[in-house]
């Protein structure tokens, strides 16, 4: 399994031509407490940079931009009844979708643990 991360924040860990998305743990800490999520529906096909969902907190909404083509194969439904969540585990457990890859040459547009880092500063 290989992790990936993109400038919006989010994290795609990737095992074959399946992946699993969240936000990362930085862009939980800066949204706050995390009270409402938006999800698309299992089947929904996405492109990239297009919007997948909304994240609301009580300090603002932040739309959840696809890092790569894909389609949602799974979507994880504790986060309408417990959407908190996303501050205490977000690069665990509260994990939003399972994708389908597109076209996994798009992960080479992402950035690895380093990258990452270096971006957040």
């Amino acid at each position: 399994m290989t992790t990936y991360y993109s400038e919006d924040h989010e994290w795609i860990t990737v095992e074959g031509d399946t992946a699993t998305l969240g936000i990362t743990k930085h862009a939980a800490d800066q949204l706050g407490e995390v009270v409402f999520v938006e999800q698309q529906d299992t089947g929904e096909e996405f492109e990239k940079g297009g919007e997948i969902g909304v994240i609301e907190s009580v300090k603002a909404a932040s739309e959840i931009y696809a890092p790569l083509d894909g389609e949602i194969t799974a979507v994880n439904e504790d986060l309408a009844d417990n959407p908190s969540a996303l501050n205490e585990d977000p690069e665990g457990a509260a994990w939003i979708y399972k994708i389908k890859l597109s076209d996994s040459a798009q992960l080479e547009d992402l950035m690895d643990l380093d990258g990452y880092k270096a971006l957040i500063g």
